[in-house]
């Protein structure tokens, strides 16, 4: 249906949704969630042929009634942005929520410790994998007047932390990237928000992170209230209060 401004707004049981990065982790808890909140139609986006059908057969398993489709590639890459995009609209004919969660599990690390190529990487890795996907589904949402964009960083974005300097300036970039592009692309009825995580348990990212002298050491005190501040708990469930609300908005919660 439209609305009284001709803004698309589709019943949840109607919406194709891309999850890049959508095979593990946020990504595909992500699934789970807005599976749970009625979404039917689903491309996983993943560079991982095995863990892309494990994630497969898992969603299938809590909505066995949902259309689940893979997109093999990379989505920090041109091709694998405008890939995922395309093999959304190629099998829904159209894209009505696009959920940014790929990135890599990069350990924090000192600045003149960290290799120009590693820069590169990360910066590559956590910024485009956002910029790259949200510019290929703008074209079929802007033309539909409708859509809902949601990014995926942390609280690195906001948070000065020793060993992210590299990683805190990508997900900050990310940060502005969707308020900015949340200005532009609302009046052609698309809302872009970001949400700011902490570190997630359950994840094999939270694992690796833990296993690690110095970034163990970082976010065991990291943890406390008092350092990191108060946050609105939610989960990754917190993606589905963001389809329906207009602008850009900044949201914040607990990964514990």
């Amino acid at each position: 249906m439209t609305t009284d401004k001709n803004i698309l707004v589709r019943p949840l049981e109607d919406c194709a949704v891309l999850i890049t990065g959508g095979t593990s982790g946020i990504g595909l808890a992500s699934a789970r969630a807005l599976a749970e909140a009625g979404v039917r139609r689903f491309v996983l986006n993943g560079r991982n042929a095995e863990r892309a059908e494990a994630a497969h057969r898992s969603l299938a398993e809590t909505a066995p009634e949902a259309d689940i489709r893979l997109a093999l590639g990379d989505a920090a890459t041109q091709d694998g942005a405008r890939g995922a995009v395309a093999a959304t609209t190629d099998a829904f004919g159209h894209i009505d929520v696009l959920v940014n969660s790929a990135g890599g599990d990069i350990l924090p690390k000192l600045l003149h410790e960290t290799d120009m190529d590693e820069i590169e990487s990360v910066l590559q890795g956590e910024l485009l994998s956002t910029i790259l996907p949200t510019r290929a589904a703008l074209d079929p949402m802007m033309a539909q007047r409708g859509g809902s964009i949601i990014a995926i960083a942390s609280d690195a974005a906001k948070v000065a932390t020793p060993g992210e300097a590299v990683i805190g300036a990508a997900l900050a970039g990310i940060l502005m990237f969707t308020r900015t592009a949340a200005m532009e692309a609302k009046r052609s009825g698309v809302r872009l928000n970001c949400i700011t995580p902490s570190i997630v348990r359950g994840t094999s990212h939270y694992d690796k992170l833990m296993a690690d002298g110095f970034a163990g050491r970082l976010f065991c005190q990291g943890r406390k209230p008092r350092q990191l501040g108060r946050r609105r708990s939610g989960g990754p469930g917190a993606s589905r209060g963001l389809l329906g609300q207009p602008g850009s908005r900044q949201t914040e919660r607990s990964g514990d």
